[in-house]
């Protein structure tokens, strides 16, 4: 669940638990024997390896999800950020032709913050999390995020795979009654240690503490709630991780988690009481405690694939992507509580940084949040999509200013990208307006592009950058395996710009059509560019499904056609046919990406709840 510029480092469920009785003689109970004040019953050992009822192989289903989304306040940047590198990865692999999949996305709407806001707002919780779920809902359709399912925790299908959750925690002996104390920071929704806390003064001068990380305020709480037994999960955990490098990535925050798993890692406070906490689904069997948000939201990860009863043909095959302030509670607890519940861990967290604003993070109090609705409306769906997944570097926070959208989109996409379909298919250079043919005199095929002179019109130059562009699929997909969209949009803006070199190069606009010899050098250029143009659209659709598909219409390629499974390029450089030559070209419908103006105004969020 995004939270803002939460610190990835803290232990936000984990309390300072009572001190476990002593055994005669002053020894303490072990930790992970003591059940508090009333034991439920000692934790279990899993007698078999968590269900694993996925399938693998190249059909195999795969589930990819969003954090869902705290209900407090309307939508910024990160959240759409978060948003667009899942809807890149579902897109991409359903080009691929990977198997079954889903993208989840939704709303989190409980919790003594939004319990506060309501009240604050003068109106009741449900109303507030219509009102924002909405507003979250509507984000991502207008930013073309093409989530499969929107969960929203106030469901009943959700509330009801929740209860039954706690019961398999419950049942497996996970959980105890006890008494804890501890710092509490109500907009985080956590609890924060001494060494995270500093002092402050409040806003009529009294002193008190405040996060260190965010500047919240905390406040002393003292409760008897349910704790989950996290200590006794030490192990498994580090088993886990070092069994699976994969399983988090970036690899310095698979890094961090290893090093948390080495530290103390204490009991978790899993319940509120009733009486302080309304707003969230009570504990079964105890309505005098209410479940703790984060359980609570985590396992939208499993109703939205149909727990308890169907979850098995998804689980655990899902990867989830979060940002690195709810880091902990993806890769610690959350697989924590799945071993409790007899579940295996998700196969994957891909982690990403955050975004900040002229090097400062957002925050409401400098009035410096990012409003996605205005950045789309002022640098289109796609512009802004793709700003965004192209300076978005998972391992970094990322700084965000209107100047640089405008430098980037215009520079990439209207003038390099935009401007190259323009050029080669204008009438004056193509007047018959079609995919006109390759000639293998012109582009002979050579085993070593150094040694081509007399061979042919084509230069060792084209023939470096024929091979960079025939390899860049793999090192698209690779790309986007090792969660670096990035870097593979990095290789496609490369690529485009040898394009447009080897199309200046040669200058076709020079060449005399009268020529016979001319013609098929002339017919050979624009052949190999069109190709260059294609393998662009159809590597850009993940990114920029609106413009690569006007790009891919333009080529005349078919909807069955721009798949990446059958993305071949230069056919006829290899000896096979080419199914495009001599194709009449798609429907001239102006310029691809019209450049940007720079905004008079920054993109502030000032949506009122």
């Amino acid at each position: 669940r995004s939270r803002g510029a939460c610190a990835a480092a803290r232990s936000p469920l984990a309390a300072a638990a009572a001190p476990p009785p002593a055994l005669p003689g002053g020894s303490p109970l072990p930790r992970r024997l003591y059940g508090g004040a009333a034991m439920l019953r000692p934790l279990r050992r899993l007698s078999r390896p968590p269900r694993r009822a996925a399938a693998t192989g190249p059909g195999r289903r795969l589930l990819l999800s969003t954090p869902i989304f705290y209900a407090n306040g309307p939508p910024h940047i990160g959240h759409l950020y978060s948003a667009l590198l899942a809807d890149a990865l579902h897109r991409h692999r359903r080009l691929r032709g990977a198997g079954p999949g889903r993208l989840s996305t939704g709303t989190d709407e409980h919790g003594l913050k939004i319990q506060q806001a309501a009240a604050a707002a003068g109106t009741s919780p449900p109303e507030l999390c219509e009102r924002v779920s909405s507003l979250f809902h509507q984000a991502l359709t207008h930013a073309a995020v093409s989530f499969t399912d929107f969960t929203r925790t106030s469901e009943p299908r959700h509330q009801r795979a929740v209860r039954y959750f706690w019961g398999a925690l419950r049942d497996g002996g996970a959980l105890y009654k006890g008494s804890y104390e501890g710092w509490y920071c109500t907009p985080e929704e956590c609890f924060l240690p001494e060494s995270q806390l500093t002092e402050h003064r409040d806003a009529q001068g009294r002193p008190c503490k405040v996060s260190l990380e965010t500047g919240h305020q905390v406040h002393w709480t003292k409760e008897e709630n349910y704790m989950f037994r996290l200590s006794a999960f030490q192990d498994p955990l580090r088993k886990w991780l070092r069994d699976n490098p994969q399983a988090i990535s970036p690899h310095p925050f698979y890094q961090r988690v290893l090093h948390w798993l080495e530290e103390d890692l204490p009991d978790l406070s899993v319940s509120r009481e009733r009486s302080r906490l309304q707003w969230g689904i009570p504990v079964p069997s105890d309505s005098t405690q209410t479940i703790y948000v984060w359980v609570d939201a985590l396992v939208n990860y499993l109703s939205v694939v149909g727990y308890p009863e169907t979850h098995g043909e998804w689980w655990p095959a899902v990867h989830h992507v979060v940002g690195k302030d709810i880091l902990k509670f993806h890769a610690v607890y959350w697989p924590a509580l799945l071993m409790a519940a007899g579940l295996a861990p998700p196969e994957r967290i891909l982690v990403h940084s955050h975004w900040t604003v002229h090097g400062q993070k957002m925050s409401k109090s400098l009035g410096n949040v990012i409003d996605p609705f205005a950045c789309i409306g002022q640098y289109t769906v796609d512009g802004f999509r793709y700003f965004l997944l192209r300076q978005g570097v998972p391992e970094r926070d990322c700084d965000y200013y209107d100047e640089k959208v405008v430098k980037v989109v215009n520079s990439e996409l209207a003038d390099a990208l935009g401007g190259l379909l323009n050029r080669s298919t204008a009438l004056s250079i193509n007047p018959s307006n079609t995919y006109p043919c390759f000639s293998e005199s012109c582009f002979p095929k050579v085993l070593d592009y150094r040694e081509t002179k007399g061979m042919g019109r084509a230069s060792a130059e084209d023939y470096e950058f024929v091979a960079s562009v025939a390899s860049l699929p793999l090192q698209v997909a690779n790309y986007f395996e090792g969660f670096q969209i990035y870097k593979a949009l990095e290789c496609i803006v490369l690529c485009v710009r040898q394009t447009n070199s080897f199309f200046q190069r040669h200058r076709p606009w020079k060449l005399n059509r009268k020529d016979p010899a001319e013609q098929l050098w002339l017919d050979t250029i624009i052949h190999v560019t069109l190709e260059c143009l294609r393998v662009y659209g159809t590597l850009l659709q993940p990114v920029i499904p609106h413009t690569a598909d006007r790009l891919l219409s333009r080529l005349a390629v078919e909807p069955e056609e721009r798949g990446l499974s059958s993305l071949t390029f230069l056919a006829r450089y290899n000896g096979k046919s080419c199914p495009f030559e001599g194709r009449q070209l798609g429907p001239d419908t102006g310029i691809l990406f019209h450049r940007l103006e720079k905004s008079r105004q920054p993109q502030i969020e000032t949506k009122k709840l």
